[in-house]
């Protein structure tokens, strides 16, 4: 053990690259941040908060963290995992880290340093790092904080069966010892996402297995499954507090995993106390991001307010002091959500996900581009072409990128022609939408397989149109991908849209708007509308698609609101 040296002691000892061993003698590099003095019960030892990241464990975010959590009574422990970095071993993506992150639970609450209590923490990977292990249930782990964290894979590399192609690409790009960040600034990335086939189109920066099992495991199948919380949740018995935004492109699932951790959990006190906090944030915009958000809370198109930005290192202290020193500091007698309303700019606490006392409201697509609670009457359709060579643009939403992510503004992207737009009337009164976020579409195509893409918008009094929250449905797949189905040219079919989840308060003055189109690039992958194998076939098979929305008492196409009334 050595104490870092300057002008004066540190006021913590650090140990650089200790070495944490697993159950098959691989080691696992940890650097240990361990505060002076005697602790909280006068033995030198402390409660402990552990990272465990694929990233880099001197990452600059997470060391000014860790100086936060000591200064705050805490030991830190980063660690890279298996075959990242310092650690040993070959890295199998998120199936070793189950038993990984168990047996460094079981490392760490034994060293004199911990006092047998341990928390958890970090954004994305390092969220399922935390959840995955605590099956395994180590009798160290006492609360865990995942930031935008997943039950698995395939509700984030794959959705409803879609290739989810940037977040799959990029993350398996960024993970290469051999390809870091240097290196991927020279590459054209544009150019590299519209590479067909898609199961090669990595292929010239080395062999990429897992982005090639993405591509090719369409249904949720072993390859998904071999490490999915879906059938685990009732062998957690430990509080879990999760965080996300409203545009992290994790949002879905965080909620998903908070859903069957709160009902299905072990033990009470994980299903009673298990916490979820959903900010105006995107993947990197936020209060744990690289991105760092103004005071305002000021993304380029829109701005949240002054008690917007949040402070993720307060809410993990609140978290710990809680369950790892037993400090009543009211988090337990709170409503288990915490979600910021768009558009309102306040926070709110709510019991349940969606609200109980949501009034489920269609908002069906008319004649003129009209969009009303009113029930249809005329039939009417509205056809447009859908060329592959010229995707919808991904623009805003829970897109995962830096610059193009959150509240965008989508009135040049309307201007297309294949971006179908339908309104309500200016309103006279606000509209609080607080809730998951469904479509329906009848669709048909001249085609054997296409796409059909909904978002949600909320237009300003000046015309600004600020997306919300989108979806996307695979028309082979609109019965589910164990059974792909593909279409009857000209057959018209009812196609269901999950858009994810949003909240926030239409102002009087504003309109709600719904786009359908066929595209979401590089988002989602292409559908080349030839009913061939995806993510197998080149450029030659890529059709031009007449695609047609159909709307009406015979075709009720609609997208259905979760309104919520106001006191």
């Amino acid at each position: 053990m050595k104490s870092i040296k300057g002008g004066t002691e540190q006021p913590f000892r650090l140990m650089l690259d200790r070495m944490v061993p697993m159950r098959d003698g691989i080691g696992l590099s940890a650097d240990l941040y361990i505060p002076n003095g005697e602790g909280p019960h006068g033995d030198g030892s402390f409660p402990v908060a552990l990272l465990r990241t694929i990233y880099g464990k001197q990452e600059p975010r997470y060391i000014a963290w860790t100086r936060a959590f000591m200064d705050s009574g805490y030991a830190v422990v980063l660690q890279d995992c298996r075959g990242r970095y310092d650690s040993d071993g070959e890295w199998d993506p998120y199936v070793c880290e189950i038993p990984d992150g168990y047996d460094t639970h079981e490392w760490i609450g034994t060293q004199n340093w911990c006092d047998g209590n341990i928390g958890t923490f970090g954004l994305s990977y390092p969220g399922f790092t935390q959840s995955a292990p605590a099956t395994l249930r180590s009798k160290y782990l006492k609360g865990l904080v995942p930031i935008a964290s997943q039950q698995d894979n395939y509700g984030h590399h794959r959705v409803n069966g879609v290739i989810a192609l940037a977040t799959s690409m990029f993350f398996v790009a960024i993970l290469r010892k051999s390809l870091q960040t240097e290196a991927i600034a020279q590459l054209d990335l544009n150019a590299l996402l519209r590479q067909l086939p898609l199961n090669t189109a990595l292929e010239e920066l080395g062999d990429s297995p897992y982005y090639r099992d993405v591509v090719a495991h369409e249904k949720y199948d072993d390859f998904w499954s071999s490490y999915s919380l879906r059938d685990k949740y009732s062998e957690v018995e430990v509080p879990s507090y999760f965080i996300t935004g409203w545009y992290d492109s994790l949002l879905h699932e965080t909620i998903t995993v908070f859903n069957g951790w709160q009902a299905n959990a072990r033990t009470s006190e994980a299903r009673e106390r298990t916490k979820l906090l959903i900010g105006p944030w995107s993947h990197q915009a936020a209060p744990w991001g690289k991105v760092h958000l103004g005071p305002n809370g000021e993304f380029e198109d829109r701005t949240f307010g002054p008690d917007s930005p949040g402070d993720a290192i307060a809410e993990h202290v609140r978290w710990y002091d809680t369950r790892l020193k037993g400090i009543d500091t009211g988090m337990d007698d709170e409503p288990p959500i915490k979600l910021f309303v768009m558009g309102a700019n306040e926070w709110r606490f709510e019991s349940e996900w969606p609200l109980a006392r949501t009034l489920w409201t269609d908002f069906y697509l008319g004649t003129d581009g009209r969009l009303s609670a009113e029930s249809p009457e005329a039939d009417g359709a509205v056809s447009f072409d859908y060329d592959p060579n010229d995707p919808v643009p991904s623009w805003g939403a829970q897109y995962q990128s830096i610059d193009l992510t959150g509240p965008r503004d989508r009135s040049e992207i309307e201007t297309r022609d294949d971006v179908l737009i339908f309104e309500t009337d200016v309103l006279h009164e606000a509209i609080e939408v607080t809730g998951p976020i469904r479509a329906t579409i009848f669709g048909s195509s001249d085609c054997l397989d296409t796409d059909f893409t909904a978002a949600l918008i909320d237009v300003e009094p000046d015309g600004k149109a600020i997306i919300l929250c989108e979806g996307i449905c695979r028309a082979r797949f609109r019965d589910g991908t164990d059974d792909p189905q593909l279409m009857t040219p000209g057959e018209v079919y009812e196609l269901a849209i999950d858009m994810w989840d949003t909240s926030n308060l239409f102002k009087a003055g504003h309109r709600i708007r719904m786009e359908v189109s066929s595209s979401n690039f590089p988002r989602y992958d292409r559908n080349l509308n030839s009913g061939g194998p995806i993510g197998y076939e080149g450029p030659e098979a890529i059709k031009i698609a007449r695609n047609t929305v159909h709307f009406g008492t015979s075709h009720p196409s609609r997208i259905t609101l979760p309104h919520i009334p106001t006191a």
